[in-house]
């Protein structure tokens, strides 16, 4: 312990540049992380196993379930007396654990174990990262330097699944080494964050993983954001998986061809993020954090507008590119508001309680969604999400006024 507090004695820029280096390196192995949940092993579930529904739905949940687990990661990382990288670094190498499971048996439910340990993994480390950003990265850049790790994540991702697309397009018995590659990359994940300067989590005085629940009683503009977040996400998440459907279901009498579809719902969002990522990230270091948060907003409106309302061909491609830019400062927003508002020494708690209602909105709401399309016409979910969205700004208008401020609490 004494060799990790050791190590964090050192500037703000030597940290700065230390970390900087490390999250890049993180950054590709990352990218090919994004593949495993966005892609691959679902379609290897359902094209090598044949599975049915119960399997492909708990592949799907892992992601949310990582978030909602993450309060008890933070505890046991406290109660453990280890440093916010080192936690993250021990989930990494608990993922790791689970996809070589995954790609070393060849059997259904190792595989969905496997993967959904390896998932989950993903998201579980997310609050102690922002942690890590909070101590190493100034406030007057801690955005920019985010969203240029995630450039190189995107383009990570993109060529990791141009080439493991082919690999199972020649063979699709050799997804195990896919499951191999996933567990290469969340341990050398794990490996670079092991190194990275970092400090032990706060002491609370409390091992309750939800103990950092008591902020939202306590702390009348994280309680106002999160309400405001939780409209906005329910919202957004409740049309966001239904896009394929609307394009693809003879329901609804478009049929638009697999590759245009891939066209529209991944290559213009993900293009468009990769361009746009390093504005955004700058955005967030400059801006008054209400007002930016509400023109992200603005995104999500016009990206459901667009898609589901307008319809037809140029209204795909632009609801794809409004889709783009809402992710991509999306992502930069909601990996990084809580150094905003929280106490330095707190943000792991904020995050964690962030993730928390992430995972409940991130479960609910595609479960929802799938459900009220069998009663409603997909429009009128389609107004149903902008009213919340709508809703969710007017709540952060009276704090955007304050334009002067370009946070809500000094870092």
């Amino acid at each position: 312990m004494q060799v990790e507090k050791n190590a964090f004695v050192a500037s703000l820029q030597e940290r700065r540049d230390q970390t900087f280096r490390l999250e890049l390196r993180r950054a590709v192995t990352a990218g090919i992380l994004e593949t495993s949940a966005s892609t691959f092993l679902l379609l290897i579930a359902v094209q090598y196993f044949q599975t049915g529904a119960a399997a492909k739905a708990l592949l799907v949940m892992g992601g949310p379930l990582g978030l909602l687990m993450s309060p008890l990661a933070i505890a046991l990382t406290r109660r453990m007396a280890w440093t916010a990288a080192k936690g993250v670094s021990m989930v990494s190498w608990l993922g790791a654990l689970g996809f070589l499971l995954a790609g070393l048996c060849d059997d259904l439910k190792v595989y969905v174990a496997g993967c959904m340990v390896g998932v989950m993994s993903l998201s579980v480390g997310i609050p102690m990262m922002t942690q890590i950003y909070q101590e190493n990265y100034p406030s007057t850049e801690r955005g920019d330097l985010f969203s240029k790790a995630v450039m190189v994540r995107v383009l990570s991702s993109a060529f990791f699944a141009w080439g493991a697309g082919y690999l199972l397009d020649v063979d699709l018995r050799s997804y195990w080494i896919l499951l191999l590659a996933f567990a290469f990359a969340a341990a050398m994940g794990g490996f670079w964050m092991k190194k990275c300067p970092s400090q032990p989590l706060h002491e609370t005085g409390s091992g309750n993983p939800l103990h950092g629940m008591r902020h939202v009683r306590t702390d009348k503009v994280f309680r106002w954001l999160l309400s405001s977040w939780m409209l906005m996400g329910f919202g957004n998440l409740l049309m966001l998986p239904l896009r394929v459907e609307f394009l693809a279901n003879p329901r609804y009498q478009i049929a638009l061809s697999p590759a245009l579809i891939a066209l529209v719902v991944s290559m213009i969002p993900n293009v468009t993020n990769l361009l746009f990522a390093r504005l955004w990230g700058r955005l967030f270091d400059q801006m008054n954090f209400f007002l930016l948060r509400i023109i992200l907003n603005g995104f999500f409106v016009a990206a459901i507008s667009s898609f589901f309302l307008f319809g037809g061909m140029n209204g795909f491609i632009l609801g794809g590119f409004f889709f783009g830019m809402a992710t991509s400062g999306g992502n930069v927003a909601w990996s990084l508001w809580v150094t905003k508002v929280a106490k330095p020494e707190l943000v792991a708690d904020y995050m964690g309680v962030h993730s928390f209602l992430t995972g409940v909105r991130g479960l609910l709401a595609p479960l929802l969604g799938f459900y009220l399309i069998d009663w409603f016409d997909m429009r009128d979910l389609a107004w149903w999400s902008l009213g919340a969205i709508f809703l969710a700004s007017l709540m952060l208008v009276p704090e955007a006024r304050t334009l002067k401020r370009p946070s809500v609490r000094t870092p």
